[in-house]
């Protein structure tokens, strides 16, 4: 998409971004509701309104620099607010409501998968719209995937790792969640997160790309 300007971009690029970032936050309050705790459902985040769960800087203007200087596209939504002493089985309970989001942004990478394919056999003005929204759509879900699953708190990959250690382990990593965002940025402005995810998401992206092979 090196050859689309500023504007293309930002058309090819906003829905998808929109749908990848408010079904994540979704999924995480949803489930989080199905644990037990209605902390983000009494806040209207079990939606599909993405208004809902917008960050202006994480959301708009940070992934709009991205695209603008073509750089490693990156952002965040509002985060969906959880009390993990109210889930009916806390290890649990945290740890599904982590993966919730991540499986999320993979069952959106799959169905642009399928719509790329869709767009491939059609012949019409609709073809190339459709296969450049749907590229984007598989990317930027497959990055926000393996990005939130790095084991590093507050991510989901943190919370998962969490939830899966010991007591007293847990706990000493939980103490980590004050640095963890300052690490991440460090990583993203020092060029080094790029690196870090790139094999990852290409493994991941090797997978859907069968689907459109088969």
């Amino acid at each position: 998409m090196e050859e689309l300007n500023l504007i293309q971009k930002i058309s090819v690029y906003a829905l998808p971004v929109l749908f990848a970032i408010t079904l994540h936050e979704a999924a995480h309050a949803y489930v989080a509701k199905y644990w037990g705790d209605n902390t983000a459902y009494n806040l209207g985040r079990v939606s599909l309104n993405p208004l809902r769960h917008i960050d202006l800087v994480g959301t708009i203007l940070l992934p709009l620099m991205c695209l603008a200087v073509g750089g490693f596209l990156f952002g965040w939504a509002k985060p969906v607010p959880v009390r993990f002493g109210n889930l009916r089985n806390v290890r649990a309970g945290m740890r599904w409501v982590a993966a919730a989001g991540p499986l999320a942004n993979f069952a959106m990478a799959v169905l642009w998968v399928l719509l790329f394919k869709l767009a491939v056999v059609m012949n019409n003005s609709y073809s190339e719209p459709l296969a450049l929204m749907s590229q984007a759509g598989i990317g930027i879900n497959v990055v926000l995937m393996v990005l939130n699953l790095m084991p590093l708190l507050p991510l989901d990959g943190g919370r998962i790792v969490e939830s899966l250690l010991p007591p007293g382990l847990a706990y000493q990593y939980s103490r980590l969640e004050p640095y963890g965002m300052w690490i991440l940025l460090a990583l993203v402005f020092t060029r080094t997160l790029s690196p870090i995810l790139s094999p990852f998401i290409e493994i991941v992206l090797n997978l859907l790309y069968l689907l459109v092979r088969a």
